[in-house]
């Protein structure tokens, strides 16, 4: 199942405060609960929050060094957050699929873009093999996956796969503001190109 990562949501989905308290309790109560809530929405949530500016940094690709909002179309820009083009091969499926989301995003006002820790060389090659009508982005170093908050803290220290994202779909504003996270339960799952186009056009 999909999920986004906006912290107003996961709070509209959790329990209210119980109400079988004491009157003068009431108060005190209401806000204990609501600083609960808030603390396991919060330590729930991967991923920047939706409604916040976007995390002012950096990326590489062709044309050098930018950022998500020099790449943004009329609406802004769709950024696919990927562990890598090079082991991982449900992130080459993702990007493949990807393919038929590109110029429907962009009909629509979004520039379609990927990102991961993999260096420049190694995601150009994969564009140019499977013949992407979108750029891939590096991200050497993972300062842009760390600012949104995706690494995965799983990985060991040092090792081939330290500083990979946990996979998300970001939409962001041209004003960069975070308008949507897309993201699955499992690193096996990603959001579906129907569903991605179909949140696309309603923001």
């Amino acid at each position: 199942m999909i999920r986004t990562a906006s912290l107003a949501s996961i709070l509209a989905l959790l329990p209210a405060a119980a109400t079988a308290q004491e009157t003068s309790n009431a108060p005190m109560a209401a806000k204990s609960a609501e600083a609960e809530r808030a603390a396991m929405a919060e330590e729930m949530r991967v991923g920047p929050v939706v409604g916040q500016p976007a995390p002012a940094v950096s990326v590489t690709g062709p044309e050098g060094e930018v950022r998500f909002t020099d790449l943004a179309g009329e609406k802004g820009t769709v950024v696919a957050f990927f562990r890598s083009a090079d082991w991982c091969p449900y992130c080459k499926k993702q990007l493949i699929d990807l393919k038929e989301a590109a110029a429907p995003l962009a009909d629509d006002g979004w520039t379609l873009i990927g990102v991961s820790y993999d260096p420049p060389e190694t995601l150009a090659d994969f564009k140019a093999a499977k013949d992407l009508p979108y750029g891939l982005y590096s991200d050497v170093g993972s300062a842009a996956i760390d600012a949104f908050d995706l690494r995965n803290p799983d990985v060991p220290a040092g090792s081939r796969y330290d500083g990979i994202p946990h996979p998300a779909i970001i939409f962001i504003a041209a004003d960069g503001t975070v308008k949507a996270v897309m993201r699955e339960e499992g690193y096996k799952d990603r959001p579906a190109v129907d569903a991605i186009m179909e949140l696309a056009a309603v923001l």
